[in-house]
C-alpha cells in the first residue's frame, strides 16, 4: 500500500485535495464567516481567554478560519500548515479580509527553518496531533516558540475516540501509539458525499504521551478538562445533543469526546 515513511507526502496530497471541498462546504460556512461569524467555539474561547494584544502562533491552521478568528479577538497571528493549497487560500482570504495575519507553508517539524520569534501563546486544535508520529518532537517545537511563561492552548479529540472503527461499532485500534495507521477514506469529515478518495497515515496518541511530552519539554500543565460532546458534527452516526454539541448516537454520554489543555512554559 503506502509507505508510512513517506507520510508527509501522502498526507499533504490528501489535505491539498480536501481544501477546495472544505472551503465550499456547509461545515465551514464561509458565507457566515465572511460576514463576521467566529469559527471558534465555546470550548476554545473559554480556554483561550483574553487575547487582546497577544502574539499567537497557530499550528496546523488549515486555510486559516481559526487564525482569522483569533485576530478578530485582538491577537496578532501567524498560522502554519503544510498544505500549499490551504495556505494559498489563507493568503487570499487575508487579502480579501484586510487581515494582517501571516501564513507559513511548511511541515510542523520544519518550522524552525522558517520562523525564529517566540510568542505569547501557541494554539492548536481538533485533529492535529494524529498526523504527527513523534510527540516529543512536537512538544519541543511548541516549547521553542513560546516565550518564558508563555501559554500553550491545546484542544483535541479524545484518544478514546480514535480506538473505534469509522462506524463506532467496535474497538479497532490501540489507545497507545503502536505505529502508523494507514487508511483510505472516501469523502471528508466536512462533506461525506464529496467525490474525493483520500489516502492517509496517522498515529494514535494517548493522554499520557501528550502530558509526558509537554512536561519533558518545559511546559507545565495548568488546566485540563474532558468533554462528553464534540462541538462539530464530524464523525459518522452523530446526533445533536444541544446547540453546537454532538455525540455518537450509539454511545452518547458514555465517551469522552474532546479534551482541552492549557500549559505554561517554565521560565528556566
Amino acid at each position: 500500500m503506502k509507505n508510512p515513511l513517506d507520510y508527509k507526502s501522502t498526507n499533504r496530497t490528501s489535505w491539498n485535495l480536501k481544501t477546495e471541498t472544505h472551503y465550499n462546504s456547509k461545515f465551514y460556512d464561509m458565507e457566515g464567516f465572511l460576514k463576521g461569524n467566529t469559527s471558534l467555539n465555546e470550548i476554545d474561547l473559554e480556554v483561550l481567554g483574553d487575547l487582546n494584544g497577544k502574539n499567537v502562533l497557530h499550528l496546523q491552521c488549515h486555510f486559516g478560519q481559526d487564525t482569522f478568528s483569533l485576530e478578530r479577538l485582538g491577537a496578532t497571528v501567524t498560522g502554519i500548515d503544510f498544505s500549499d493549497e490551504a495556505i494559498n487560500r489563507a493568503n487570499s482570504l487575508a487579502k480579501s479580509l484586510g487581515s494582517n495575519a501571516k501564513f507559513i507553508c511548511c511541515d510542523l517539524y520544519d518550522l524552525p527553518k522558517y520562523l525564529s520569534k517566540q510568542f505569547d501563546i501557541v494554539f492548536t486544535s481538533y485533529g492535529t496531533i494524529g498526523w504527527l508520529p513523534d510527540l516529543n518532537k512536537w512538544a519541543h517545537i511548541v516549547s521553542s516558540f513560546l516565550k518564558p511563561q508563555g501559554r500553550f492552548v491545546f484542544i483535541e479529540f479524545h484518544p478514546v475516540l480514535w480506538m473505534y472503527d469509522v462506524n463506532f461499532d467496535e474497538i479497532a485500534y490501540s489507545y497507545f501509539n503502536r505505529g502508523p495507521i494507514i487508511e483510505t477514506e472516501k469523502g471528508t469529515y466536512a462533506d461525506r458525499e464529496a467525490d474525493v478518495t483520500l489516502d492517509y497515515v496517522m498515529w494514535n496518541h494517548g493522554l499520557g504521551e501528550v502530558f509526558s511530552s509537554l512536561l519533558s519539554n518545559g511546559i507545565e500543565i495548568e488546566s485540563f478538562k474532558e468533554y462528553d460532546y464534540s462541538p462539530y458534527n464530524c464523525f459518522k452516526d452523530m446526533v445533536q445533543l444541544e446547540t453546537k454539541k454532538f455525540g455518537i448516537s450509539s454511545l452518547k454520554g458514555k465517551l469522552p469526546m474532546v479534551y482541552a489543555l492549557s500549559g505554561r512554559k517554565r521560565s528556566q
